[in-house]
């Protein structure tokens, strides 16, 4: 419940408020974002449309895209838009759908990617078993339970903004709504708050992040048993997962795992797992993914000549 609140709106200064500056950010935004939907399109396109990507591995990177999308449609239109205003304003209410939002789509990316690392685990681990262990319908569980865990995850740190009193500064220093540059705003002491925040949002990073690294050492550890062509195979895919994990989850646990302090580095940080993870995921699945490039190729190449024959 919302108490004792005299805001209705906050001014958000953005990444910076020089005008050149500003022009740049826009362009360069721009085109992150732009980049981000083709690339996760494509990919979800092509997995929905493409019969030879029908494992549980492309069923969770359908959802890592549609995520990656979401996720950066939560933040990077108003980023972009408030690049060319003066005073960039966003009301409260829409403010606490913005936390809720990225909350809800960002936690939806921790938990695909950890069922990602559980996928490939039982593939790598258990190959004889797979079939039979990661159904259609376990998967479409999994899912499920991730959608849900994202939805509690988020409206817990909503329910603890709307606890706080907000009565009179209302300049946030960030380019969107987040917990932490809030929190310096309310007109009461915020240390349970940050504490059970921390609890919430740290405390999923760190454990989910622990969990993928001790899934890939597995892995890797494995891999002794296999051939030549297998060990390749199998690295060329992980390495993937890997390289995504760490420029997920380095600058989450560094903003979302300490006390109520914010450092002038911190727009800049998250940056990376706001606007450009989303932009890379793309780039890493489909690059270092054969099935995936082939696939897509196939797919836009038909549809090209289905095109000229018209």
């Amino acid at each position: 419940m919302q108490l004792n609140n005299n805001v209705t709106e906050f001014i958000l200064l953005g990444l910076t408020q020089d005008p050149v500056r500003k022009k740049i950010v826009f362009a360069t935004f721009l085109m992150f974002y732009l980049g981000t939907l083709l690339g996760t399109f494509l990919i979800i396109v092509t997995i929905k449309t493409s019969r030879a990507l029908g494992s549980p591995m492309y069923f969770f990177l359908f959802h890592l895209s549609l995520s990656d999308a979401c996720f950066s449609t939560c933040i990077a239109p108003r980023m972009i838009a408030q690049a060319l205003l003066k005073n960039a304003t966003i009301s409260f209410s829409e403010c606490m759908i913005q936390i809720f939002t990225s909350h809800f789509f960002g936690c939806l990316e921790i938990f695909i990617l950890v069922l990602m690392a559980v996928d490939r685990y039982v593939a790598i681990c258990k190959p004889l078993h797979y079939t039979t262990i990661m159904t259609h319908r376990v998967c479409g569980v999994l899912m499920s339970l991730a959608w849900l865990g994202s939805c509690v995850h988020s409206s817990a740190q909503i329910f603890l903004v709307l606890s706080l009193p907000f009565c009179g500064p209302n300049v946030i220093d960030h380019y969107f709504c987040d917990l932490q540059p809030l929190l310096k705003l309310a007109c009461t002491d915020t240390y349970v708050t940050n504490f059970l925040l921390v609890s919430n949002s740290g405390a999923i990073c760190t454990e989910s992040f622990l969990m993928l690294v001790l899934s890939y050492a597995i892995i890797l550890h494995s891999l002794r048993n296999h051939s030549a062509e297998g060990r390749k195979k199998v690295l060329s895919t992980c390495i993937s997962h890997i390289v995504v994990v760490i420029l997920f989850f380095g600058p989450c646990i560094f903003i979302y795992t300490r006390p109520a302090t914010t450092f002038s580095m911190d727009k800049m940080i998250a940056v990376f797992y706001t606007l450009a993870t989303p932009l890379i995921n793309p780039l890493i699945y489909t690059l270092r993914n054969i099935e995936v490039k082939n696939a897509m190729w196939k797919l836009w190449s038909t549809k090209v000549v289905s095109g000229d024959k018209r």
